[in-house]
């Protein structure tokens, strides 16, 4: 019998959600937009301040693990427990939620206890802010260098850490952060949310 994830250890879980890395698929842009507007139509509006495509399946031409992922920004005075009630009936399942050392929620689409569907999603979920994730797909996008430095980085991960995605992931920082931080620096606040 096979076990329900929620009943599945986190080992269980990476062997059954490997790291998988594929070449850029030009559909990825229509299927966040999809789930953008399903995203706008269904909740209540006058709490999503910015949603942005982010992650490597927003940089045309990287690979990338084939999940979308989605930064939706909300503002502060947003009824959280009304939100997350909307969001599970939507099909999304919470993965995490903190509020040390700012609001994040962290909502996934698309794993069953069978491996992934066709079509996967993460979702960020936080305070309408100035994040790293912004700056860093962008910058991706204009140097097209860092970009294939960032895909070589990740082909030699999923080596080390195919089945250990936490690994995977804090090996990446510290490219991560040096890039957003350059970014930071020739974009400015480009996403600056101006106080009205």
């Amino acid at each position: 019998m096979i076990k329900e994830l929620s009943e599945m250890s986190l080992e269980e879980l990476w062997e059954l959600f490997p790291i998988i890395l594929k070449d850029y698929n030009p559909e990825y842009p229509a299927w966040y937009e999809i789930e953008k507007e399903k995203l706008l139509k269904d909740l209540d509006n006058g709490s999503i301040v910015r949603i942005s495509h982010i992650g490597s399946t927003a940089v045309p031409g990287l690979i990338s693990k084939p999940i979308i992922d989605i930064l939706m920004e909300i503002s502060s005075l947003s009824n959280l427990d009304k939100l997350t009630n909307r969001l599970t009936d939507m099909h999304w399942k919470m993965m995490s939620s903190s509020n040390q050392p700012t609001f994040r929620q962290s909502y996934n689409k698309g794993y069953t206890k069978y491996g992934f569907e066709e079509k996967v999603y993460h979702l960020h979920v936080r305070y309408a802010n100035d994040w790293n994730e912004l700056y860093f797909r962008d910058y991706l996008i204009e140097h097209p260098e860092i970009a294939k430095e960032y895909a070589d980085l990740k082909l030699q991960l999923k080596e080390l850490y195919e089945h250990n995605r936490d690994a995977y992931t804090d090996a990446k920082e510290e490219f991560v952060q040096k890039y957003s931080s350059l970014a930071r620096e020739a974009y400015g606040d480009r996403y600056k949310i101006s106080s009205k």
